[in-house]
């Protein structure tokens, strides 16, 4: 199994730091950085484990047959990973977009 972000998430999340550290969600930028390391960490562990649900089908623009997954942080906070699965060489790849 493995778990890919395409280069648009990936940018996404690393613009989150500074975002999230300037309109002070986190005393310290270090802990914005540590806060996005583990929200990946947490979806490339735990999203084959997880209830995963079909997307709606507006999503179909980015993929078809896309699915989702919510990633609670808190009370407050749920991040919803979009992703495909497929199967190559018998490994399910999933790619978030």
């Amino acid at each position: 199994m493995k778990v890919l972000f395409s280069p648009k998430v990936q940018d996404y999340l690393d613009s989150l730091i500074p975002i999230l550290y300037e309109n002070g969600y986190f005393g310290f930028e270090e802990s914005a950085v540590r806060y996005i390391d583990e929200l990946r960490k947490d979806i490339e562990t735990n999203l084959p484990k997880i209830r995963q649900k079909p997307a709606p089908l507006y999503f179909d623009k980015y993929g078809k047959s896309m699915y989702y997954a919510i990633f609670r942080r808190n009370k407050q906070t749920a991040w919803y990973a979009f992703f495909t699965k497929y199967n190559e060489n018998g490994d399910t790849i999933y790619w978030i977009w």
